[in-house]
Formats: structure tokens, C-alpha cells, sequence
């Protein structure tokens, strides 16, 4: 495993993290807690130091701080979320950050957080939607120093809005943020433009969500594809989404020459090639997923040719909405 420095905050991360949305039980639909411990093992057996959760996640954050207690001796970070005070994802323009992340809502978020997962502190506190218009205003601010200066957090973040890059550029060069967690993939390619440069720039850690669009870009989905009752992925690949994503899969395959089974490789590799991104955290519900998954953070990138062939292959659209 390769490793990253996560901006300025100088702690070293794994270039393939854990991400822990699928093992909570909370719209991913068929995880085993014990095969979720299994893969939580294996991952960091393999050199992962980032696992990412949040509040919102259900079971997430008590399973991962069940396996960290039993590895007294890894280093092993965690990042987790506050869900915004007024349960709206994402956050839509004119709110006012007293609605969404009013300084006791932060708090409190973060003592269920450290009470769940049974942590003495969390090394990045995110907040799991954003919005520039909240700089200057309300005591978040001031709430996340205090969390910091109590030892409670080490690093503060913020999880970009879905498709929403631009939505942070503000914040990033304000000085104000640790890490930024955003969509990226070969799909959705518009960080590139700004984001990524200006998080080079001002030190800010970049946390890649969403690396294989929630199972598009592993060739796993098809038009024939079906979810179970309660997946969230039937609703984000419904109507004909699976079976347009297919197409577009195969059309990247035909392109880059490649066999379909190396399409989710082809996809992690293609994030960690931008030198701005810090670490990327697919989901990975087993020790299968973790071995295939973690086998790519080896400091292997994408040639300049694939790159370009892969930058005709953007595609503008927001499975979210």
C-alpha cells in the first residue's frame, strides 16, 4: 500500500481507504456484521489508515469502532459526519447555517458519535453537506475550534454536495478547512477543473467518494440489473440509468482496450492519477472487495494516453436528484 499526505495536516493516509456507508445498513441493502468485521480486518491487514462513516450511516460507526478496539496497536484514522440539523441532503441555496449546523448540534453529533463507536476522539469531523454561503455566519466556527482545542477532533471537513464541486471553492481557499470530500470519477470529472487545483494549492486534503459511481464502473450493473426492496440503488439506477450505464461502460472498455473486469481498477486509478486527491474510499462490504480494491493502491497510474481517452468519456448527470 501507498501513502498520501492528507493536505497540511501531514498524517500519512492509505491511498485506498475504507469507505463504511454499505456496512451500516443504511440504504445499502445485504451486509453481514460479521463479514463487515472481516473486511474491516482485512482492509487494514493491507495497509488502509482512513476509514470514513458518519451519524448517518446506522450501524456504521459502532461496527468500525468494534474492530478498532480490537486492534489497539494499528493506526488507524476515522473520519465521520454530522448530518445537517434539518435532515435536508443536499443543502439547498438560502439557508441559514443556525438550520443546519448551529454549534450544539455539532456537539452533540460528535458525543453520539464518540459514544457509538466507543472512540476518545475522531480525526476529521465532516459536516455532511455544504454550502459557501454559511462562511461568516453562525458559530460552527467557533464549535469546531473548541472541538479541536478539547482534543475531540483533530481535523475539520466538509462532504461537497453531490455534483456540487464549485460549491466549496470558497471555503478551500479560506484557510478554514483540513479536508474536502467530493464525487470524482471518470463519469463526473468537473473537480478537475477548480477544485482540485485550489485544494493543491491552500493544503486542503481531498477524500474521493463515489470512485466507482456506487457499482456502475465495476461492469457489475446492466440493464438487467435488480435491487433489493429497500436499496437505495434502485432508485439511483432506475428506469433505463443501468442499462445506459452499462453501454457507457463497455464503450470505455472498447476505448482503453481493456477487459471488462478491470473497469473498477481502471476507475480507482484514474482518481489517485490527479495528485491533488489524498486517498479514495470505496465501499467494500467483503474481504473479496477489500483484497481486489486495496490491490490498486501500489502508486500505479493511468498513462497520459488513457487519461485523454477517458476525459471524452464525461458524462453530466446527477443520479442523486
Amino acid at each position: 500500500m501507498r501513502y498520501r499526505t492528507l493536505g497540511r495536516s501531514g498524517l500519512s493516509v492509505s491511498e485506498i481507504g475504507y469507505g463504511a456507508w454499505g456496512i451500516g445498513e443504511s440504504g445499502w441493502v445485504g451486509a453481514s456484521e460479521n463479514e463487515s468485521l472481516r473486511a474491516l480486518h482485512r482492509s487494514i491487514d493491507l495497509g488502509v489508515t482512513l476509514i470514513d462513516t458518519a451519524r448517518g450511516y446506522g450501524e456504521s460507526e459502532r461496527i468500525v469502532g468494534k474492530a478498532l478496539a480490537e486492534r489497539p496497536g494499528d493506526e488507524v484514522y476515522v473520519a465521520t459526519k454530522v448530518p445537517p440539523k434539518n435532515g435536508i441532503w443536499p443543502a439547498p441555496d438560502g439557508l441559514d447555517p443556525s438550520e443546519t449546523f448551529p454549534g450544539a448540534h455539532i456537539r452533540a453529533s460528535l458525543e453520539t458519535s464518540l459514544r457509538t463507536s466507543g472512540l476518545d476522539h475522531v480525526d476529521v469531523l465532516q459536516f455532511h453537506v455544504w454550502s459557501d454561503e454559511w462562511i461568516g455566519r453562525g458559530d460552527w466556527l467557533e464549535t469546531i475550534a473548541d472541538l479541536k482545542a478539547e482534543g475531540k477532533i483533530r481535523l475539520f471537513g466538509v462532504s461537497i454536495n453531490d455534483h456540487q464541486p464549485g460549491n466549496a471553492l470558497e471555503l478551500v481557499r479560506g484557510g478554514t478547512v483540513d479536508t474536502v470530500q467530493v464525487i470524482y470519477n471518470i463519469f463526473d470529472q468537473a473537480p478537475a477543473a477548480a477544485l482540485l487545483p485550489a485544494c493543491a494549492e491552500h493544503g486542503v486534503g481531498v477524500i474521493v467518494r463515489v470512485a466507482l459511481d456506487e457499482g456502475g464502473l465495476t461492469g457489475a450493473v446492466t440493464g438487467d440489473t435488480t435491487f433489493p426492496e429497500g436499496d437505495f440503488r434502485a432508485s439511483y439506477f432506475r428506469g433505463d440509468r443501468a442499462a445506459e450505464v452499462e453501454q457507457r461502460v463497455a464503450a470505455i472498455v472498447a476505448d482503453l482496450g481493456i477487459e471488462k473486469d478491470a473497469i473498477a481498477e481502471t476507475a480507482l486509478r484514474f482518481v489517485l492519477s490527479d495528485p491533488a486527491v489524498s486517498t479514495v474510499i470505496p465501499g467494500m462490504r467483503t474481504v473479496r472487495n477489500v483484497e481486489r480494491n486495496t490491490a490498486v493502491g501500489d502508486g500505479r497510474t493511468l498513462t497520459a494516453g488513457q487519461l485523454a481517452t477517458l476525459a471524452r468519456h464525461r458524462w453530466q448527470r446527477n443520479f442523486y436528484g
